[in-house]
């Protein structure tokens, strides 16, 4: 198990239930966000930057400051969204590291961080923690791999910014892959990208649903005690919520949660997005809260 450090664990306590469970609402998308504001007049695709942020803004206002913490990017949404006191002083702030998209050299995805971003930029921007987003096939990528060194670079200097750094995986399907075959690998990607990260230093795991209570026993043992959260992956919340409890169950350590809680409460109008985030999404986070915290830590 790679031991947090005595700030880091302020910042894990932070961004969990008061039992001790991760809950963080993820508002980091750009593109993503853009994509679900389907009352543009011209279409998602014009939702200008300024519109944007102010979406951003409701997000928190009515849905990310009744969760222990928020994710949010420093493209668009930050410093803004702390500047102005739209966040409110019981709700972490997690920045994320990761920009848009991804590159694609030999067949494998690599993500590309902000520019400019660095631990010392998540402290800048007052944050309580960060999420750096990577791409893994661990049947095709080692200890020796370019993510692997990646991870463990940010890793160090996370820790020696005395910032708490989440290292989100994301397992995908390569070119030529049959779906039959990704399908059958699915878990056991997801586990071994797991004991991949933990041996680059991971201390805090974003990871999406392996599958299975089963599979995520077996993420769980591949963690060696380092927690991790069930991502949503857009998936509808009912199936998400379902998803986080078997995971609980199964030692995970919560959830992050984005679409699945906003994906259909987003707007350029500002009516209607206060109207379905306060009524639609609001009463989804707290079920999500519910499921995070099926299963309370024992106390030692």
């Amino acid at each position: 198990m790679n031991e947090l450090t005595t700030i880091e664990k302020r910042g894990m306590a932070a961004i969990s239930t008061a039992e001790g469970n991760m809950l963080i609402v993820a508002g980091d998308q750009r593109n993503g966000m853009k994509a679900v504001m389907t009352d543009a007049p011209d279409g998602p695709g014009s939702v200008t930057a300024p519109q944007l942020a102010d979406a951003k803004a409701d997000l928190v206002r009515h849905l990310g400051n009744h969760a222990p913490a928020i994710l949010l990017d420093p493209e668009v949404a930050l410093p803004r969204i702390v500047d102005d006191g739209t966040l409110s002083r019981d709700t972490a702030l997690v920045v994320g590291m990761d920009a848009s998209g991804f590159e694609t050299v030999d067949g494998l995805r690599h993500t590309r961080f902000v520019d400019g971003v660095t631990p010392r930029t998540v402290r800048e921007l007052g944050g309580d923690a960060a999420k750096m987003l990577w791409y893994l096939r661990p049947d095709r990528q080692g200890l020796d791999s370019v993510a692997a060194q990646s991870i463990r670079d940010l890793t160090a200097a996370a820790t020696a910014e005395g910032v708490l750094l989440i290292v989100e995986i994301l397992t995908y399907q390569l070119e030529g892959e049959s779906d039959e075959d990704y399908r059958a690998a699915f878990g056991t990607l997801i586990a071994d990208s797991a004991r991949l990260s933990v041996a680059c230093g991971a201390k805090v795991l974003k990871l999406q649903y392996p599958g299975s209570a089963q599979a995520c026993a077996a993420v769980t043992e591949a963690a060696n005690g380092v927690p991790w959260a069930v991502l949503s992956a857009g998936v509808d919340h009912e199936t998400f919520v379902e998803q986080v409890r078997i995971a609980v169950d199964n030692g995970a350590g919560g959830a992050m949660a984005g679409r699945s809680l906003w994906k259909d409460s987003m707007a350029v109008s500002a009516d209607t997005r206060a109207d379905l985030l306060t009524h639609r999404a609001l009463p989804r986070l707290r079920e999500l809260a519910d499921a995070v915290d099926h299963r309370v830590p024992v106390l030692a």
